[in-house]
């Protein structure tokens, strides 16, 4: 293998799969990257089993071959070495070493063959369909906070997508939560998703695909099945396992009898709410809100840093209430409030309360209340 390549071309391919690679592995070929040479394109896979990720980049090609390198190391070099030069890689089987070398400077890298490399089949995925990937980032910017992060739990370290029904109408719903918030985005049904089944995207793979919406436009082919999904946008590749678990009955914990109703500018109330919590206990991070007609008082005390307390203007005349929440919980759904106002639909300091926001009806979330 032999072949030349753009620097800055190189290292954003790089970036794209380098990060799937743990940086502890107890089997070797999982800490490097395939390299594939051929056709005028060098091509990218890394895998950590569960996710693979695959990029091709233009380069010219000299010998055509394959074989792998380890990925952090080779990232690392590729990124020190000068913008906008060119990279000359090359494999010498007698040494079986993988060689670089840009201007003055050479690396000789240790390889594993391209044959002990594992490939994450990607045929027989029956349901296909597209989103545009300004809708695949809201669908995920908007539920991935409240992902569970409890192992124990494994069916809630991800994200459910499905097809449900909203007001008689098939949507394509995700949902995320971790049993303390809850996270519901719903779009149209694209064209050809409607029987699709119902999977959990771990929060890995989640990750790792809006790292690569961050540097696409227009739309993502999804194709899937019970146990796996792909994801193709531009030159690169996602496939990833899916959680094999069932998700709970989320509808459940929705609830529909809250009858208080509390409106406020979302920005102004997310500033009062950081500043209130900052001499809040760190391991509660708990913050009271005490509801009036026409305004809230938001309070936190902490053990040592003493007690704040803030007064804001609200659009609310149920009655006086106080009721206590997670501060962080709080901040993190307020933070996907896009419009001028959020609204906070509640019944008692005790039951969960309905959060929604003022321009964006596909959007709600949930939020188990705390003692304080």
């Amino acid at each position: 293998m032999k072949l030349t390549i753009e620097r800055t071309a190189l290292l954003t391919s790089l970036n794209h799969v380098q990060s799937v690679v743990e940086r502890r592995n107890t089997i070797p070929i999982l800490a490097n990257i395939l390299l594939d040479a051929r056709e005028g394109s060098l091509g990218l896979t890394a895998t950590d089993l569960d996710i693979a990720i695959n990029d091709r980049v233009t380069a010219s090609i000299g010998t055509e071959g394959a074989i792998t390198a380890p990925a952090h190391l080779l990232y690392d070099i590729i990124r020190k070495l000068p913008e906008g030069s060119q990279v000359e890689l090359s494999f010498k089987s007698e040494d079986g070493r993988v060689y670089i070398r840009c201007g003055q400077s050479q690396f000789a890298l240790s390889s594993l063959p391209q044959d002990d490399f594992p490939v994450m089949e990607t045929n027989e995925l029956p349901h296909n369909f597209t989103l545009p990937a300004a809708v695949l980032k809201r669908l995920i910017d908007k539920t991935r906070f409240a992902i569970s992060t409890e192992e124990t739990r494994y069916y809630l370290n991800g994200i459910y997508l499905h097809v449900a029904e909203a007001a008689g109408v098939p949507v394509l719903r995700a949902v995320a939560t971790d049993g303390h918030r809850l996270a519901r985005v719903e779009t149209p049904v694209p064209a050809d998703a409607d029987k699709m089944p119902g999977v959990i995207i771990p929060r890995k793979a989640v990750n790792e695909i809006r790292k690569l919406l961050d540097e696409r436009d227009g739309d993502v082919s999804i194709s899937l099945s019970d146990t796996k999904i792909c994801f193709a946008m531009g030159d690169s590749l996602l496939t990833s396992k899916l959680i094999d678990g069932t998700f709970p009955d989320y509808e459940r914990v929705i609830p529909a009898g809250n009858d208080k109703v509390l409106e406020l500018d979302g920005k102004t109330f997310a500033q009062a709410v950081d500043r209130v919590s900052t001499v809040s206990t760190e391991k509660t991070r708990a913050i009271k809100l005490a509801l009036s007609n026409g305004n809230i008082t938001l309070s936190a005390t902490g053990a040592d840093a003493g007690s704040a307390t803030e007064e804001l203007a609200a659009n609310y005349n149920s009655g006086d209430m106080e009721i206590g929440f997670n501060s962080k919980y709080l901040l993190d759904i307020t933070g996907q409030i896009e419009g001028d106002s959020a609204q906070f639909v509640l019944a008692d300091a005790g039951s969960p309360t309905i959060v929604k926001d003022s321009v964006d009806d596909g959007a709600l979330y949930v939020l188990m209340p705390m003692r304080v």
